[in-house]
């Protein structure tokens, strides 16, 4: 679901704050890429993650639709998704994958079903994603009640989401619906100033919402990966914090963002024409080597780690007019053509990975790891269905992991 169009005022004061910061980071970007150049020989490494706002249940032109319809909407998606798995792996030789984001107040146990299988069969991995508050203003409590809810179903029922070291309770990754993260919509579509308090203590490790230009939403960080700087009990607690860095203390959910930067090559009677590049697969805007460019330039890194670029992308699973893009022909022929230029490059490495994979990685940056970002796609979030160790049990190392009230959330 998309939130209501706004006017061409309301998007330019909406964007004012990260506009104004727009040239301050680019001319920083580029003097950090000049300083790579001059003192590293070594590969950049980017680790490419699509961020699927799985919706089988909306169509974009008539609305919800029955669920014999869905289970052949999600049967269909599948086939391809394998299908493009097996034709397009990465560096590591690891396929590509989705990350799906499946709405919580649209679960049918069948449809979970079938993504499970597919996450069992390593062609993508399920996380959270949720639309509430739209037609009156949600409240903590049931905001809290929905998220664990549909988070026990998840990985007690379909043994899907994951655990630090393979232990303590389910861990997730999550999307705002209608993109209000924390109340950031001014009210509309969420209604819950505490919501980044509520997904830290239910077991969220990250939020992979933004970015969300022209809209409210949008906060004047960009092209970052970071922390929440404002207390987690305020509305859009991460308008500010501190990027992740080597050797810094994480506290969750941590903001992984994707891209947002300008695209310069479209004309208009011979002149620019600029328009944003916010990492959207689209068939409006397909993906190709060109952005691919842009995506990397955008820079999203662990700070000390700049050779780890991380590239957040998104889109709409069942928008009709862009499956092609997502998961199609279309598709495949951007990752082929992306991996051979790699090939021929010789100083790129892509690695395809989930959201959980790419949180892992962060991690490993932030301890320090180094060399090749695809060992560490299971260093400390472990898929549930991967482990043996029974969903109540606790090491006492993770006891340091959990989140009471008089705790500051989730410190890795």
């Amino acid at each position: 679901m998309r939130p209501p169009a706004p006017g061409f005022f309301d998007k330019l004061k909406w964007s004012l704050p990260w506009l104004s910061r727009y040239p301050l980071w680019r001319a920083g970007e580029i003097a950090r890429r000049i300083l790579r150049t001059l003192t590293r020989n070594g590969r950049a490494h980017l680790i490419l993650i699509v961020a699927n706002h799985f919706e089988p249940a909306w169509d974009e032109r008539h609305g919800k639709v029955a669920l014999a319809t869905q289970r052949a909407r999600v049967d269909e998606w599948c086939e391809q998704a394998e299908a493009l798995g097996r034709a397009a792996r990465d560096c590591d030789g690891t396929p590509f994958r989705h990350t799906y984001f499946y709405p919580a107040e649209q679960y049918h146990r069948p449809l979970i079903e079938r993504l499970a299988g597919l996450e069992s069969d390593g062609f993508g991995e399920v996380e959270i994603h949720l639309h509430h508050g739209v037609e009156q203003p949600d409240t903590a409590e049931n905001l809290r009640r929905a998220l664990e809810e549909f988070r026990d179903l998840l990985s007690e029922e379909h043994r899907c989401l994951s655990r630090i070291d393979g232990v303590g309770r389910p861990r997730y990754a999550f999307v705002h619906g209608n993109l209000a993260l924390a109340n950031s919509m001014g009210g509309r579509c969420c209604g819950v100033d505490s919501e980044m308090r509520i997904l830290a203590e239910t077991g969220c490790y990250a939020d992979l919402t933004l970015p969300a230009a022209p809209l409210q939403p949008q906060t004047p960080r960009i092209n970052a990966l970071y922390q929440c700087g404002r207390p987690l009990d305020e509305p859009v607690p991460h308008r500010t914090g501190k990027n992740l860095r080597v050797g810094a203390k994480i506290t969750s959910p941590v903001l992984l963002t994707g891209p947002l930067v300008f695209d310069w090559s479209r004309r208009r009677r011979g002149l620019p024409a600029p328009r944003i590049d916010d990492g959207a697969l689209t068939s409006g805007y397909p993906p190709t080597p060109e952005r691919l460019r842009r995506w990397r330039g955008a820079g999203i890194c662990v700070h000390g780690r700049p050779e780890w670029i991380f590239i957040k992308l998104y889109c709409h699973g069942f928008f009709t007019n862009d499956q092609s893009i997502t998961i199609g022909e279309p598709a495949r022929r951007f990752l082929q053509e992306s991996l051979e230029m790699a090939d021929r490059d010789g100083r790129i490495k892509i690695h395809f990975a989930t959201a959980r994979e790419a949180f892992n990685i962060a991690l490993a940056a932030v301890d320090g790891q180094s060399g090749e970002p695809g060992l560490y796609r299971n260093y400390r979030l472990r898929p549930i269905r991967q482990t043996e160790v029974a969903p109540a049990t606790k090491s006492a190392a993770n006891e340091q992991y959990d989140v009471t009230n008089e705790q500051f959330p989730l410190l890795f």
